[in-house]
């Protein structure tokens, strides 16, 4: 009896999932849109710490918009190479307390060009390597639909074996708990930013309060879409196939530590929400194969299902990543490595060692205490 509820909890809700989650599945770059008539002004913010390997392409690809670095700190030559590729560089003061590090660089870039009046910001990481027809098209879209923030889930690096497994995946599920469709709508609460590329009107940034109120946000970009929403603001999350992230994931191990970072946050730090979703991942990604190994017939017909809707759910992400649909059977152990790295990450909260980012604790219990 409890095989067969199990079997039909996870086909229910893959059906769901299949078909009321806002088509969430369903990834593919937004039709083109023609640049506004009126030429619009941006200024880019980036915030960097250590970040020589990469800050000079992403800073050049971003020509011929005005860029001001925000140096938080480096140990290395972010700052003499950022400057180099045509950047605008200002150092971050000492980090206050409560604030996130990256948050209160992108403070400080905006104290700076307080007196320039743009039209709009694009806050943007050290890592993407920008298209500048997405930046112009962002602009468009935000002008024709009257929205005050745009942003843009960039394509991410997807060459390893452990990229090529996990970073679809990571796509797949982000939409999946923030459904496009649904953010776009204004009368859903639903807000999500991905925060490699967030276009947002000052009007907005006033609105709520400026950056300082959500300065102690480590999942930043979903807070600041979240704070623009519940004060009127119309927003829109999108990919891209052309504006890309060149920070490589080579081991698994790497994407752990990404993944492990940010995940019990995103739980709000609750143990119960925290068991919870373990058991809902357990249900919806590991039982459907498993099923099959019964000898319940029935929890068998009901799994293989399952799995089926999965796979067909699965393989459009891969095909925007270029990646043979052969990899969506496999999704069941994806699932199991985000579950264990969501177990390193509570762990890491409880034990003082969370959020750990280029040598900073952001995340973890006793953090500002």
């Amino acid at each position: 009896m409890i095989i067969e509820l199990i079997a039909a909890a996870s086909l229910g809700a893959w059906l769901y999932l299949f078909t009321a989650r806002g088509n969430f599945w369903q990834i593919a770059p937004p039709p083109k849109r023609a640049p506004s008539a009126a030429l619009k002004s941006v200024c880019v913010i980036i915030p960097a710490r250590n970040e020589e390997a990469l800050v000079a392409q992403a800073v050049a690809s971003l020509r011929p918009w005005p860029v001001i670095l925000v140096d938080d700190h480096s140990s290395d030559r972010t700052a003499v190479l950022a400057a180099e590729a045509g950047a605008e560089v200002i150092p971050a003061g000492p980090l206050p307390e409560g604030w996130s590090g990256k948050l209160w660089a992108i403070s400080e870039g905006l104290k700076h060009t307080a007196s320039r009046a743009p039209d709009y910001f694009l806050f943007t990481d050290a890592d993407i390597v920008h298209n500048a027809g997405d930046i112009a098209e962002m602009v468009a879209r935000a002008e024709t639909n009257q929205l005050d923030l745009v942003s843009l889930m960039v394509k991410l690096r997807c060459r390893s074996l452990a990229e090529t497994l996990l970073v679809p995946a990571f796509v797949f599920f982000f939409f999946m708990l923030y459904p496009p469709a649904w953010v776009a709508r204004r009368d859903r609460r639903t807000a999500a930013a991905a925060g490699g590329c967030i276009l947002i009107r000052p009007s907005a940034l006033e609105r709520i309060g400026g950056i300082a109120s959500i300065r102690g946000e480590i999942i930043d970009d979903c807070a600041l879409a979240r704070a623009v929403k519940r004060t009127g603001g119309g927003i829109w999350l999108g990919v891209s196939n052309e504006t890309r992230s060149i920070r490589e994931y080579s081991t698994f191990a790497d994407i752990r530590a990404t993944i492990s970072r940010t995940a019990f946050a995103q739980l709000h730090h609750s143990a119960l929400l925290f068991g919870a979703t373990l058991l809902g991942m357990a249900v919806i990604y590991l039982a459907p194969p498993l099923l099959l190994f019964t000898r319940h017939p029935l929890a068998a017909i009901f799994g293989l299902a399952s799995w089926f809707f999965m796979m067909i759910a699965y393989s459009p992400i891969l095909r925007f990543y270029g990646r043979s649909v052969a990899w969506a059977p496999l999704l069941p152990l994806v699932a199991l490595f985000y579950m264990s790295a969501t177990i390193d990450s509570a762990l890491s909260y409880w034990t003082g060692r969370g959020g750990l980012w280029k040598d900073r604790v952001q995340d973890a219990k006793n953090v500002g205490k």
